[in-house]
């Protein structure tokens, strides 16, 4: 079975440690003016959610996670699932809502997004990076109310609130950051 070296860490790799699947979080090569050289490494389980520290010597072998990536696309809710399609075999999957977490917010219906499976197992969901989302409900912004960096709460259909600036409208069409849930910019107007 094919193994990685430390020289092989990079940010995303995904290593199996104490039976588990971890992804590489951090790393940083350390060479101390006396002893071997070792990489720091902050990895996070895939199960759990859970981060953990730790130093690899140099030339210390890891296995390779047994995980899977698949294009699935969200269909909708069901009680405290979500059903999603696979996008080339058509296969349905219920992922729970503890699995999705807080992305649930910037998941509207039909996004395609990345499943990571661990033993045909869903462990994990990635959002693209942006997504453009319309306005349900905010309130008006008042004319001459131009305080510099003023926002304001907006409702979007997802049912997820966001700080927006003050001239957004209901209606209006904003993209928003799925990494940090913050506003980029409005893409439209209502």
């Amino acid at each position: 079975m094919p193994s990685y070296d430390t020289s092989d860490i990079r940010k995303g790799l995904k290593v199996m440690l104490d039976g588990n699947p971890f992804t590489v979080v951090e790393f940083q090569f350390i060479k101390p003016g006396k002893g071997a050289a070792f990489t720091r490494t902050k990895l996070k389980n895939l199960l759990t959610g859970g981060v953990i520290e730790r130093n690899l010597r140099s030339g210390e072998k890891l296995e390779p996670a047994n995980v899977e990536t698949k294009q699935m696309q969200y269909l909708y809710k069901e009680g405290d699932s979500f059903v999603f399609m696979d996008t080339s075999t058509y296969d349905q999957v219920q992922i729970p809502h503890e699995t999705i977490g807080d992305d649930s917010n910037y998941m509207p219906e039909q996004i395609v997004v990345e499943v990571l499976f661990f033993n045909d197992r869903a462990v994990g969901v990635t959002l693209p990076n942006c997504i453009e989302q319309k306005v349900m409900k905010t309130e008006p912004g008042f004319r001459g109310d131009t305080a510099t960096g003023a926002t304001k709460p907006a409702h979007i259909s997802t049912g997820a609130t966001i700080n927006v600036p003050l001239f957004i409208n209901e209606g209006d069409v904003i993209k928003i950051d799925t990494r940090t849930g913050q506003y980029l910019e409005r893409v439209g107007r209502a």
